[in-house]
């Protein structure tokens, strides 16, 4: 699975090492992800989703329903992707 925040949209950027001569050679910028599970109550699911420290944090703060639900308007993820466990 690519390294994308299925809440957020947040992927990889590219840039630079500057090393102390100022020579500049290619790095990707990863994102800070993790694989969680959580309780969706409104489906009395289990489901694991790929997330960014950010992603977790919109989580706490607007709760699971409503964080998926602007995410997949966004279209930063779709109810196919995202895993049911049981």
């Amino acid at each position: 699975m690519s390294k994308i925040c299925q809440i957020t949209g947040k992927k990889a950027m590219v840039g630079n090492n500057v090393s102390h001569s100022k020579r500049r050679t290619k790095r990707t910028f990863d994102v800070n992800l993790f694989r969680r599970k959580f309780y969706y109550v409104e489906q009395e699911c289990w489901i694991s989703l790929n997330i960014s420290a950010a992603g977790l944090r919109i989580i706490n703060r607007k709760g699971l329903d409503a964080a998926l639900n602007e995410a997949v308007e966004k279209g930063y993820c779709d109810w196919n992707s995202i895993r049911v466990l049981s």
